[in-house]
């Protein structure tokens, strides 16, 4: 970064083309970068969805476990994921770059445009225009901050606080991949190696936690269901039990999970077991997957399952609401458990029938 100034570096990473001054495209785009702010055209009839998500160098990766371009991939991906838990179209993003100077300063021009292209790479896979951003420098480590702007129809926006007792609880991925990547990739403690070379007994987990997929088309298929279908929706990136308490929360219910119902992959399976691990830990615990947790309405269930279906896709059905104070009563010793429990919660049911208060645990920055 040795004689680079500000002004060089933003010329550096931001993309030659991007949208200028001009009547509006098909992205909407009437000043992108190169002014003091960004000047866009909502669609008619669309509410504007904003989220901003950021990731910190030691805390969100390590040089053991992500690759500059994987760490510009994630940064935007995390974003994109909370449109996709909003039913959202995302349209737009700001980035925000805080890069170490001085001695302590690692990160280099190439690092950095590395970083910008995976984020481009991920914007581009789901049809989003990087249109501003800030640069800066700080002190010691580096931060990505990006902030998108997306679309949904008037009033259809998809929320946590919809969930109702008898609703059906589902996700639309198998869950525990991507900490398991992690915990892979911090076990080796080496710097991190290209996706390719990892053995691929191994490479489907890593890249689930350094690449992962905001369902944006599974948020574009529940956004499109008839009104009403869809209840709750919360992506995927604390863990499914911290999710699961956020939408039982908001919606004021219990949310009632079956742990025999919740889909694991082979390759988590196969991990889990070589490393003494239980692999609904990694399911329930580790976070970003960056699948979408919801409810759907009891009696449209097999329905929005079929829509799926239609769509190449699917939806596993893993559990059902409650109303907040309702008990499993099969064990004393639960019920009892449960009586003590806060409600609203989120409770854990055996293969045989068993409930008990499952932990709100997942990861928090300030726990």
């Amino acid at each position: 970064m040795r004689g680079m100034d500000e002004f060089a570096l933003i010329r550096l990473l931001n993309r030659r083309g991007s949208p200028g001054t001009g009547r509006p495209n098909e992205t909407g785009v009437k000043t992108g970068i190169g002014d003091d702010a960004a000047v866009m055209k909502p669609s008619a009839g669309s509410d504007i969805v904003v989220s901003c998500d950021t990731m910190v160098e030691t805390v969100h990766f390590l040089p053991e476990t992500m690759q500059h371009y994987d760490i510009g991939y994630k940064a935007m991906a995390s974003s994109l994921s909370d449109m996709a838990a909003m039913g959202a179209r995302p349209r737009w993003a700001l980035i925000a770059l805080t890069v170490p100077s001085g001695p302590s300063g690692t990160w280099t021009a190439e690092s950095l445009q590395e970083l910008y292209d995976g984020l481009y790479a991920c914007a581009d896979r789901y049809g989003t225009v990087v249109v501003g951003g800030d640069t800066t420098s700080s002190k010691s480590l580096l931060t990505v901050t990006v902030t998108v702007i997306g679309e949904a129809d008037e009033d259809r926006s998809l929320l946590r606080s919809s969930a109702l007792p008898g609703d059906i609880v589902f996700v639309t991925g198998p869950l525990g991949n991507s900490a398991a990547g992690l915990h892979l990739l911090l076990k080796a403690g080496r710097p991190a190696v290209p996706i390719e070379d990892m053995e691929e007994t191994v490479r489907s987990l890593v890249l689930a936690h350094r690449r992962p997929e905001p369902r944006i088309d599974a948020g574009a298929i529940l956004a499109s269901s008839e009104a009403g279908v869809c209840g709750a929706l919360n992506d995927i990136s604390d863990g499914l039990a911290s999710e699961a308490w956020e939408i039982a929360e908001a919606s004021g219910v219990r949310i009632v999970l079956d742990e025999e119902r919740i889909p694991l992959s082979p390759e988590l399976t196969r991990y889990a077991s070589a490393a003494g691990r239980d692999p609904h830990d990694f399911a329930l615990y580790g976070g970003e997957d960056y699948e979408l947790v919801g409810t759907v309405r009891r009696e449209r269930a097999a329905e929005l399952a079929a829509r799926f279906e239609v769509a190449g896709k699917r939806i596993w059905l893993v559990g059902e609401v409650a109303a907040a104070g309702a008990m499993n009563k099969t064990d004393k010793g639960a019920a009892a458990n449960l009586e003590r429990a806060p409600m609203p919660g989120v409770t854990l049911r055996s293969s045989a029938g068993v409930e008990k208060p499952l932990p709100k645990k997942g990861y928090n920055h300030f726990a």
